[in-house]
């Protein structure tokens, strides 16, 4: 890994709770703004924040939220973990709102599920926002 890499990481833990989405959300804002994000994407990411913050902690090996944020030109992603046995899975199940869809699934370019068999479950979010990546999303049927 690049110095440079490292430099647009951070890894956080903290305790569910009221103070676990604003936390979550202005490292996420701060690197995504460091990745080269329009706008309209930033707002994607707090929503993917939001919802990481308000559900991980119910699927979490320990109760704490375990996020590395990582970003780079055009993209960002975070890896949610470690979580409980099918944890994944379960927490992207969970960002399913009524009228609006799985909130997770709609903004994200990229939703992986991964085990460890060490550390445990981990999710693994990505949204990418180069010119290629705006173009398909604008031809994507509308869901509702």
């Amino acid at each position: 890994m690049s110095v440079d890499a490292r430099l647009n990481e951070a890894h956080l833990i903290v305790a569910p709770g009221p103070l676990a989405g604003p936390v979550l959300g202005r490292v996420v804002g701060m690197l995504t703004a460091r990745a080269d994000c329009p706008i309209d994407r930033l707002d994607d990411a707090l929503l993917i924040a939001d919802a990481i913050a308000a559900r991980a902690g119910s699927f979490s090996a320990d109760g704490r939220i375990g996020v590395l944020v990582s970003a780079q030109i055009g993209a960002v992603e975070l890896n949610v973990g470690p979580l409980v046995q099918d944890g994944a899975e379960q927490l992207i199940a969970s960002a399913e709102l009524p009228g609006v869809g799985n909130v997770l699934e709609r903004v994200a370019d990229e939703l992986l599920a991964e085990h460890d068999d060490g550390d445990g479950d981990f999710l693994r979010i990505r949204m990418a926002f180069g010119a290629a990546t705006r173009a398909s999303r604008l031809e994507e049927p509308d869901a509702t």
